[in-house]
């Protein structure tokens, strides 16, 4: 039988030209005019999955853009994975940035150069190239299903309806993902965990107009003055968020997992360095891996107010404007968290000022356990390519849709990702090593093989 690295020393060159076929659609899902390259991307998606051995792959229109979908099923009896990608990428500006033209992909220093070289075209197309060497080598032990969404980087607004409207033909045991990150080239790592999002805009209004600070000053309450004095109380000395009710539904991480979470490598010192400051800081009782991974924040993303143009105007502002976000942890529902800080956040205003509370926008948080047999099966992949067993983290960012498809599906989500750091997905000079590129060809099979034994 052909062995995965006969099968890439025979094929490499052809793989990187189709990938490269690929990466030179501008798709680009948050600009019209690129509607029509998305609907180009589907329709290559369709043709590499139908050329790798998918028995058959389809288009599917959505409200927005298109998603591509493919199977081959063996037999019913057996398992089914649910491969999940997006084909949409980000905007390319500033284009000055850019040291090669963001859609004609340039190998250098051993990296693929281009825009959605990682993110996520490269590392959805292992998937695809992993599918091809168990089909060709009679190797696929279980049934695949594609599905390969054109909005992932605006959000995925269509597709949880494509969920519910496709919810049989998406049926499956585990969903596998890799559009996450490693800790490092020879630190494998899943992610097994994403943080969800609450997001508000708050308006507090004082007198019916600006006022001179002069004449008005220390009668009249000042709106900026007031909602800095609110938002400071929303979290104690201990940096506690003091919303009641916020963490009851906090899911406390095991101390087994928090003890893999810990193996992770951490230079503080550097961690500060590279941020310009003298000191960390957050909640009591964590560390700043877990204080960005398995706990929820409290942050003013932006406020405004009163005089800000250049020199003086003694004013007295009439309004006061912040926006305010909540990145939540597993078991903390968005929509009761966004119900919560506005009853507190209005209950908290004092009498000589007005409050007005807007939710923004919201997602759910995702986990995976560690002790699940998918995510059992991905461990022992990495193990046997990388040497080492890869570390759990969980992200301090969020994938919305991860969740949804939890909701929606009711499936697990594995996240195994090979992407680094140093990728600089959605900026400019993105680039993907062509070592994690072909090791997560390599890996890809090994999950399968382990999770249908």
């Amino acid at each position: 039988m052909t062995t995965i690295e006969q099968y890439l020393e025979e094929n490499k060159d052809r793989f990187l030209s189709e990938l490269f076929e690929l990466i030179r659609i501008p798709s680009i899902s948050s600009q019209a005019e690129h509607k029509a390259d998305m609907f180009r991307c589907a329709e290559k998606w369709k043709s590499l999955l139908l050329a790798a051995g998918a028995d058959r792959a389809e288009i599917y229109e959505t409200a927005g853009h298109p998603v591509t979908y493919g199977e081959k099923i063996i037999s019913p009896s057996l398992p089914t994975v649910l491969v999940y990608g997006h084909m949409d990428v980000m905007p390319v500006d500033p284009i000055d940035l850019w040291h090669t033209d963001p859609f004609e992909p340039v190998i250098k220093d051993g990296k693929i150069w281009a825009r959605g070289a990682d993110d996520d075209k490269g590392q959805a197309f292992m998937h695809a190239k992993a599918f091809e060497y168990m089909v060709a080598t009679n190797t696929l032990p279980c049934n695949v299903k594609f599905m390969i969404e054109g909005e992932e980087e605006i959000g995925s607004p269509s597709l949880p309806d494509f969920c519910r409207t496709h919810k049989d033909m998406l049926a499956a045991d585990v969903i596998l993902v890799s559009d996450t990150s490693m800790i490092a080239r020879d630190i494998p790592s899943i992610t097994t965990g994403l943080r969800g999002l609450a997001y508000w805009q708050v308006k507090v209004t004082g007198p019916n107009a600006d006022l001179h600070s002069g004449i008005f000053g220390g009668a009249v309450a000042n709106p900026i003055n007031t909602l800095c004095q609110m938002i400071a109380g929303m979290m104690d000395d201990h940096g506690h968020i003091t919303i009641p009710g916020f963490y009851d539904d906090v899911l406390q991480v095991t101390p087994e997992e928090r003890a893999k979470m810990a193996e992770a490598p951490f230079n503080l010192e550097a961690y500060q360095k590279s941020l310009g400051i003298r000191a960390v800081h957050g909640e009591e009782g964590y560390t700043t891996g877990e204080r960005t991974g398995i706990r929820p924040t409290f942050d003013v993303c932006g406020i405004w107010g009163g005089y800000t143009g250049e020199g003086a105007k003694t004013v007295l502002p009439s309004v006061a404007h912040a926006k305010i976000s909540s990145r939540l942890v597993p078991n903390q529902k968005h929509e009761r968290i966004a119900k919560l800080f506005k009853e507190h956040f209005e209950s908290i205003a004092p009498d000589y000022v007005k409050v007005e509370v807007e939710y923004l926008h919201g997602g759910p948080s995702y986990v995976c356990p560690i002790d699940l047999p998918a995510y059992k099966a991905a461990e022992k992949a990495y193990h046997e390519v990388y040497g080492r067993t890869p570390i759990p983290v969980r992200s301090g960012g969020s994938i919305p849709i991860i969740a949804s498809f939890e909701e929606i599906l009711g499936i697990k989500s594995i996240l195994m990702g090979f992407g680094l750091g140093s990728d600089a997905i959605h900026s400019p000079n993105e680039n993907y090593p062509l070592e994690q590129f072909f090791n997560g060809i390599r890996t890809i099979p090994k999950f399968y093989k382990y999770f249908t034994e």
